[in-house]
């Protein structure tokens, strides 16, 4: 049974089906969009400790302010993308391994958390869509919060190793 925490049009996060031995599906949507169109067999212990690593960061406000102030989402994303002098990995967001790898995605700060992303493997199932800048706006809190729900759920049924115990 897949257990659905926060909204496809916002941001979601579907946790499904166990693959043994600590691989779950897990399907990632922002904008309407759905993140995990190549690959949904997350990691558990890497995936997990990501997502609470990012929440963390977002529940602190420890995300860079608009990079570029007056500019539209769309535009600031194509600057960032851009970016050759290492600028751009002050907003890099969502590196949560191998599932998301097929999207590059930014995100700072206004009153919402903005996540700006495209998709750009050439085989993603919609070509369409390459290139295609999307906009996800999303209180922090409320950002942070599915995140943590939906990691609460992935740890409650995996024993996560702790290295430093």
């Amino acid at each position: 049974m897949t257990r659905r925490f926060g909204d496809r049009a916002a941001f979601a996060v579907e946790v499904g089906e166990i693959q043994p031995p600590s691989l779950r599906v897990v399907d990632l949507w922002m904008a309407g969009q759905r993140l995990t169109t190549d690959d949904n067999s997350a990691h558990v212990p890497f995936f997990s400790r990501a997502m609470r690593s990012s929440a963390a960061q977002v529940r602190r406000r420890d995300v860079k302010s608009c990079p570029f102030p007056g500019r539209a989402p769309e535009e600031i994303f194509r600057l960032l993308e851009a970016d050759e002098t290492g600028f751009r990995e002050q907003f890099w967001f969502m590196r949560w391994g191998e599932i998301v790898d097929n999207v590059s995605t930014y995100a700072y700060l206004e009153n919402d958390l903005v996540v700006v992303f495209a998709f750009w493997r050439a085989s993603h199932p919609f070509p369409e869509d390459l290139g295609k800048v999307f906009v996800a706006r999303i209180p922090p809190d409320e950002f942070a919060a599915i995140v943590e729900e939906a990691v609460e759920l992935l740890d409650a049924e995996f024993v996560i190793v702790d290295p430093r115990r």
